[in-house]
């Protein structure tokens, strides 16, 4: 209780053991952008093979605890020294200690993203319950964006959870009421399923996923529908000029995917930490306010 009262009462105590804990979530968050798209499949494949009467190819345990991490190349065991975030990174000059072969700077630099986003939640929020809502949304969207980037993949362990974690949190008003929550997580599905199927109607082609419909009906469920229209114009304004760029700039053809969670996720954490200040410069630059 006493240590409760120290971290209400004492800001920089409060933002030191948040950004601590955001390092330690970001080297945790890597194993999860590794490993459950890893687990996914294998659980499709044992489903393929049980649908088609096949057996099931053996595969030894693999979730976000067994094995132990390991060097992909001399699997060294990489034991807890070499896993303090950012820090043993740079003691060990990213590298392997067993073969020297580089490590992947996504490592630390997720690490990092993490340590310094709880880091603004907290002094946002401060020492409160929504605050712990904030940093646990902030953590699935880091894991989700890395996902959707390396994978095209929103997974619905993810996403469908965030969505009931946000009505549950606006049962006790921490973001907005319960109508705009439940009324969010709706409008928010809605919203881009409508668009999809509009869109296939007029191309023949899929423009984006079933995931980005419930990531967004997640965003809606945090921070009511009020919230909607600025995420939905946020990410496509961020997706249009990062996908035009990458055809002027990089030559990327104009058929291949890009994944828009990554634009859903950026609007919405925006959304969350600077929202009411953007709908008020936006009121007041049309005269509205």
């Amino acid at each position: 209780m006493d240590s409760i009262n120290f971290l209400a009462s004492s800001s920089l105590a409060w933002l030191t053991i948040s950004l601590l804990l955001g390092l330690l979530v970001g080297s945790f968050l890597n194993v999860v952008i590794y490993r459950l798209p890893v687990m996914m499949q294998r659980e499709w494949e044992n489903q393929c093979a049980e649908l088609s009467n096949q057996p099931a190819s053996p595969q030894t345990v693999f979730n976000l605890s067994t094995p132990r991490s390991r060097c992909p190349h001399c699997q060294h065991a990489i034991t807890a020294v070499e896993n303090i975030p950012i820090i043993s990174y740079l003691f060990l000059g990213g590298k392997c200690r067993g073969c020297g072969a580089a490590i992947s700077a996504r490592y630390p630099v997720v690490e990092a993203i993490t340590g310094i986003l709880s880091l603004l939640v907290a002094w946002h929020f401060g020492f409160s319950w929504a605050c712990l809502g904030a940093l646990l949304l902030t953590w699935s969207l880091i894991a989700l964006t890395f996902i959707d980037l390396d994978h095209q993949l929103l997974p619905d362990k993810i996403t469908l959870p965030l969505v009931w974690l946000g009505i549950l949190f606006n049962l006790f008003g921490q973001f907005t009421d319960l109508t705009s929550s439940v009324i969010g997580a709706i409008a928010g599905y809605l919203v881009l399923w409508s668009i999809y199927h509009l869109f296939r109607l007029i191309t023949g082609k899929e423009g984006m996923g079933y995931g980005d419909f419930k990531l967004l009906a997640a965003l809606g469920a945090w921070m009511g529908w009020q919230s909607l229209p600025m995420i939905v114009l946020l990410s496509s304004l961020v997706g249009a000029v990062v996908g035009i760029s990458l055809v002027l700039i990089k030559n990327h053809q104009r058929d291949t995917p890009i994944p828009f969670g990554p634009y859903l996720a950026a609007a919405g954490w925006i959304a969350l930490i600077w929202g009411d200040s953007l709908n008020r410069l936006y009121l007041g630059t049309v005269g509205l306010s």
